[in-house]
């Protein structure tokens, strides 16, 4: 009976020692995380061809991924979001006594979520973003992008193609946009099917509807421009408010909106028309002659004030 529980014991310690090894790094981090031995060093690695080096007043670029408050977190997620990273892991800091709740708070605030999204490149934008996190402060950012790399390649070779028939060095920065404006309209038609019915017969809420398909809604005319905009390194983002989505532009030291999907209206006579009510107008401007799908939120884009 001794023999076999010390053959037993040894299996035992053994086995113990096995899954020590095996979860050394799990262990290090609780220690880390808990007793504070030491701060855990994250960083955020390679970012992709997309990253933009752009801070703005709502989000801004970080290195520090140990967050101390809400704003640090925004921080964050806009970072990892903006790197185009698939998953991304960082801790909450014991001193940070709210931490885990503040992310359970921005985790299931799609609203807030999709506002970070908009000041990203269109390429490393979001379709499905999961945060997972577990009581030892670890936190993890699972990212499913709205583009795959074929629709990549072929959207960035057509805007290659037309960005050069459509933008002229000896022109004027509104020219050029209203060159792009114009053509992006006169190509394309609003996809009422998918707005009025869900019916998703195109890609029309990504660039690669109006480019390819002929079909957009405003997602779609949006994402376009802005791979325009951003082409011709002119600072911008993207504007929500609940039920739409339009481009911000940066001239000189102000800000303007640029809507596709409204000077590109859906007329009774079923013509195509080409408008410019919504090109490159203040924000005092736009809510004069429009005031329900434009009410927008002035804390996360206050470049528009």
């Amino acid at each position: 009976m001794k023999k076999i529980s010390a053959i037993a014991f040894l299996g035992l310690l053994m086995i113990l020692i096995g899954l020590l090894m095996i979860r050394k790094d799990d262990i290090i981090t609780i220690l880390n995380t808990r007793f504070e031995t030491e701060s855990i060093s994250v960083k955020l690695g390679k970012t992709n061809s997309y990253y933009r080096d752009i801070n703005f007043k709502y989000v801004k670029n970080t290195n520090d991924f140990s967050p101390h408050d809400f704003q640090d977190i925004l921080n964050i997620y806009y970072t990892v979001i903006n790197a185009g990273k698939k998953s991304f892991s960082f801790y909450c800091p014991t001193e940070y006594e709210n931490c885990l709740n503040d992310i359970q708070k921005l985790a299931d605030d799609q609203t807030q979520l999709s506002d970070i999204n908009n000041f990203v490149h269109p390429y490393n934008s979001f379709a499905h973003i999961e945060t997972q996190y577990d009581t030892l402060g670890k936190v993890t950012i699972s990212i499913i992008h709205s583009y795959s790399e074929d629709q990549i390649k072929q959207i960035n070779e057509q805007v290659d193609s037309l960005y050069y028939k459509l933008v002229k060095e000896d022109a004027t920065l509104e020219d050029n946009i209203r060159s792009i404006h114009d053509y992006i309209i006169e190509h394309t038609k609003y996809d009422s099917l998918r707005s009025d019915k869900a019916i998703n017969d195109y890609h029309s809420d990504i660039a690669y509807g109006p480019l390819f398909e002929g079909y957009a809604v405003c997602g779609g005319y949006t994402d376009l421009m802005e791979l325009f905009l951003q082409k011709m390194n002119v600072n911008s983002f993207k504007v929500s408010s609940n039920d739409h989505i339009w481009n911000a532009v940066q001239m000189g030291e102000s800000w303007y909106h640029l809507d596709l999907t409204w000077d590109d209206p859906v007329a009774d006579d079923g013509k195509d028309y080409l408008e410019h009510n919504y090109f490159l107008i203040n924000t005092e401007q736009l809510l004069k002659i429009e005031k329900t799908q434009h009410v927008f939120d002035l804390d996360v884009y206050s470049e528009l004030k």
